[in-house]
């Protein structure tokens, strides 16, 4: 957060609030400090907001998936929650820039960028692996239907209601037509 310092004023009126990170596997206790910034907070604290973060919603936020921001839960102040909320999905943390203070520049540039690449091809392989799972189960175990066969099936359901349409219409008019000579005698 110190890389982030536009934060601080936006948690200053929370000043000694104590907020949880629940991620199911672990627990962190965090206290706001008066000038704003996020601290670790003594075992004895009492949570003001829980914010749940199981693992797998928290991979799908580093994913950065819209739709991951909706599901998490809040317990407790929720204002407090919520600003926390927004400040976690707003904050970007310059990993190269801390790490060069660990390992110097090189080696950081070097490290950040071997990451960058190993993701990139691990989000390749999953995506190539989702494509060959999704056509294996179209073409040799049938359990999910292409687009044009799902086309064609509703048009021959559409083809099929028309012609119920005009069966049903040619019978009534066989019936009326019937109808007046069946009542002579």
């Amino acid at each position: 957060m110190q890389q982030n310092r536009w934060t601080a004023p936006r948690l200053q009126p929370y000043a000694h609030s104590h907020l949880c990170l629940d991620f199911k596997v672990a627990r962190v206790m965090l206290t706001v400090l008066s000038n704003g910034e996020l601290a670790v907070a003594g075992d004895t604290a009492m949570a003001d907001a829980t914010i749940h973060l199981p693992p797998s919603l928290a991979m799908r936020l580093l994913r950065q998936d819209p739709q991951a921001h909706s599901l998490i839960k809040i317990d407790g102040d929720s204002a407090l929650g919520m600003e926390v909320g927004k400040i976690l999905a707003a904050i970007r943390w310059d990993v190269e820039e801390d790490l060069s203070k660990v390992v110097g520049d090189v080696a950081a540039f070097e490290v950040v960028q071997l990451g960058q690449q190993t993701m990139q091809r691990l989000q390749g392989q999953a995506k190539n692996l989702g494509e060959m799972l999704v056509e294996y189960w179209q073409e040799e175990q049938p359990l999910l239907a292409k687009k044009t066969r799902i086309t064609q099936f509703n048009q021959a359901v559409d083809q099929l209601r028309e012609d119920t349409d005009r069966l049903q219409q040619r019978v009534e008019k066989l019936l009326a037509a019937n109808a007046p000579a069946e009542s002579q005698p």
